[in-house]
């Protein structure tokens, strides 16, 4: 028989921060943008009862439960928390799909001759992840994906007024009570099933897995359509064939910022912008990926957003081609309404030994006349990139790194650069992400 596990953190960035500091232990927390313009990330069940959910303005937030905590989130200390919860699962199977930082699904079909029924498995998943990490999970286990992930939401906590309620943190529907423990739900439940077609079902009379369940079929294909209709009648059934996908390849990486006011000055982004891209590329190379397109995202203060995004005539992972794709892309828009939000994310990722070779760009401009300078060389005898030569399809713009990384445009630049990002990676990873920081950025002020 076919057994599924779904096991999830419980509210995973609060209960980190909860973790790593006493004090925040049974208080309302709130992980998300400290200035009154962020979103939640996560809240703790103590703030869930007042209303706070994740995705949530944080003004709202504040307004909802204005005695919480709130916190600036941690990403990196939440990867590495994740990376260990990830690892804890396939210490029970190679199956293992995760699903974001703090979720996983688990084909344990095979494994329940090693480490007894999925029950037991269940129960000893979540023990390591208490004793190991010092963090709750809650589990589900059942015939299929759909089964187990229902299965884990119910066995979570619940939030009251009067303090969490603890949940059962593990559940197993067997076969033959697939249909009793999915029919009496919200339709809402299925995948799939967002407001609009939400809204077509209720007009059918349907607020039930199970009044879907009883519709012919042809009636929820006519409401939804055919792809939709067939895959949604046939959930309402218990089917969801879908396996579980080891080793789901990371789509994209990124990092954006909310700030508590408009931001109408370009040298301000741009120092921003530059410490985002780099961000961005130490992650890709912590991935040992590589980046075929850098995307940058921009929503003004009447929350108009725009995304505009650059391909590569070859793969990068270097933060000097991330940012100087990042920055033209930011010379296309217009900045007078003040930005509300940027980001940058890169996309088109592949593993960095099996990518091509970064490319050179021969880029040819008129030479100097006969005695006139030499183009590149101060009058000091410094160096910046001579025209004519060959510069890399990500050349920097931004300046050197604190790592004191030469000029990019030079011959050689894209090894170079290579190079350079090594160094900066060994520095970080001994000492702290900020323990480096690219040279245009050292005036950025303190972000709110």
């Amino acid at each position: 028989m076919r057994w599924v596990l779904h096991a999830d953190m419980d509210a995973f960035f609060a209960a980190v921060e909860a973790k790593d500091n006493a004090r925040l232990r049974g208080c309302p927390v709130v992980v998300g943008g400290t200035g009154g313009r962020g979103v939640v990330a996560s809240a703790s069940y103590e703030a869930r009862a007042f209303g706070v959910r994740s995705a949530m303005p944080v003004s709202q937030a504040r307004r909802l439960c204005p005695h919480a905590v709130f916190v600036p989130p941690r990403f990196g200390v939440y990867q590495r928390c994740s990376e260990a919860f990830h690892g804890i699962a396939r210490s029970f199977t190679p199956l293992v799909e995760g699903i974001g930082l703090d979720e996983a699904f688990l084909d344990v079909s095979g494994a329940v001759a090693l480490f007894g029924p999925p029950a037991q498995i269940a129960v000893a998943l979540r023990t390591r992840v208490t004793d190991e990490l010092g963090l709750s999970c809650s589990v589900g286990a059942g015939p299929s994906k759909l089964i187990a992930k229902l299965a884990s939401k119910a066995a979570k906590p619940r939030s009251s007024p009067g303090g969490p309620v603890p949940g059962p943190g593990t559940l197993v529907v067997e076969e033959p009570d697939v249909l009793s423990f999915l029919w009496p739900m919200p339709v809402e439940a299925l995948w799939g099933v967002g407001q609009a077609s939400a809204e077509r079902l209720h007009k059918l009379g349907v607020a039930t897995v199970g009044e879907l369940a009883a519709l012919p079929a042809g009636a929820v294909v006519a409401a939804l359509g055919n792809v939709a209709g067939q895959m949604l009648h046939s959930l309402a059934w218990g089917r969801d064939p879908r396996p579980v996908v080891a080793g789901r390849a990371v789509k994209s990486i990124g990092h954006e910022e909310t700030y508590p006011r408009d931001i109408v000055d370009r040298p301000d982004l741009d120092r921003r912008l530059v410490l985002m891209a780099d961000q961005v590329a130490g992650q890709v190379r912590e991935h040992g990926l590589v980046a075929r397109t850098v995307v940058l995202k921009l929503r003004y203060g009447d929350f108009k957003t725009l995304t505009r995004s650059h391909t590569f005539a070859s793969p990068q992972m270097t933060g000097p081609s991330f940012w100087t794709a990042a920055r033209a892309l930011l010379d296309g828009l217009d900045l007078r309404e003040g930005v509300r939000l940027l980001g940058v994310s890169a996309s088109g990722l592949l593993p960095a030994e099996s990518s091509p070779g970064q490319q050179l760009q021969l880029e040819f401009r008129p030479g100097p006349a006969p005695g006139s300078p030499v183009p590149g060389r101060s009058p000091a005898g410094g160096s910046e990139p001579a025209a004519g030569r060959a510069t890399t399809a990500g050349a920097p713009g931004a300046g050197a790194t604190t790592a004191g990384a030469t000029a990019a445009g030079a011959p050689g630049a894209a090894p170079a650069w290579a190079k350079a990002s090594e160094a900066v990676d060994a520095v970080r990873a001994r000492f702290g992400a900020r323990a480096v920081r690219p040279g245009t950025s050292l005036d950025t002020p303190r972000r709110g």
